[in-house]
């Protein structure tokens, strides 16, 4: 069965539009996020601050409300449902805006520089969005929707084995793993001792390993949720990230 967000549109996946470049560093996070909207009732009341409706035009995008509005006219929502407008700039590419300016930028690269990967290039809804079209959507709305939670294997052998092929697609040599699952599905499978962020000491150490023969360096860094303070997250990996930009700020000034 085909996978579809509220409202009817399709989820796509989301990956990298290779260049025939080769990058500097591969990122690899967890899923793909969505483009979100504010739902107003026909009463004019919002039922919904942050509705995910579409796939992301691009892989850690940045948020672009025009790019929302092209959106809200593919939905074409009928107006007994009420309207849509874009949702606060903190619900679209909040993720891709933090990779730039706490990743990216200080290593000394761009976006042109880097291969962007998701272990799940499909969006899935978290615990607060299905509780929320559960509530608002689900005995309102007649459209139907196929739009998972993620699951309880993120990457399979298969996903794994096309992951590996990106990484080999990009060139790149460097690789920075975005948080515990990253490591799970990766890393843990040629560093076993290796089993969470946590277990890394200090944060943000480099560590050797090998795929196929071939030689890599990671890095393991806190999730963009955890270090843009987006939703939940721990105050504490908040922390170790910025005496890591510390870190890179220093060592690129010297």
């Amino acid at each position: 069965m085909n996978l579809t967000f509220p409202f009817g549109l399709p989820i796509t996946p989301v990956k990298q539009v290779a260049d025939g470049l080769p990058k500097k560093l591969f990122i690899l996070g967890v899923y793909a996020s969505a483009v979100h909207v504010k739902w107003y009732g026909p009463d004019g009341k919002i039922r919904i601050r942050a509705m995910a409706v579409a796939s992301e035009p691009e892989i850690f995008w940045r948020g672009d409300d025009d790019y929302v509005w092209e959106v809200i006219k593919r939905i074409n929502l009928d107006p007994k449902y009420g309207y849509l407008k874009p949702a606060d700039s903190a619900f679209n590419g909040p993720s891709g805006v933090c990779l730039d300016e706490n990743y990216i930028h200080p290593l000394g690269l761009t976006r042109n520089d880097v291969w962007l990967c998701d272990l799940l290039p499909e969006s899935r809804k978290n615990q607060s969005q299905a509780k929320a079209l559960e509530k608002r959507y689900n005995n309102f709305v007649d459209i139907n929707y196929n739009f998972p939670t993620l699951p309880r294997c993120i990457a399979n052998e298969s996903r794994i084995n096309e992951i590996v092929a990106e990484l080999e697609e990009s060139g790149a040599k460097q690789i920075v793993l975005l948080g515990d699952e990253p490591i799970k599905y990766s890393l843990q499978k040629f560093k076993p001792e290796i089993t969470k962020l946590s277990s890394i000491i200090p944060y943000g150490q480099q560590i050797e390993f090998a795929i196929n023969g071939k030689h890599y360096i990671a890095t393991c860094l806190a999730h963009p949720r955890q270090t843009a303070k987006l939703g939940q997250s721990a105050h504490h990996w908040y922390e170790k990230h910025q005496n890591w930009l510390n870190m890179q700020n220093l060592y690129n000034s010297k």
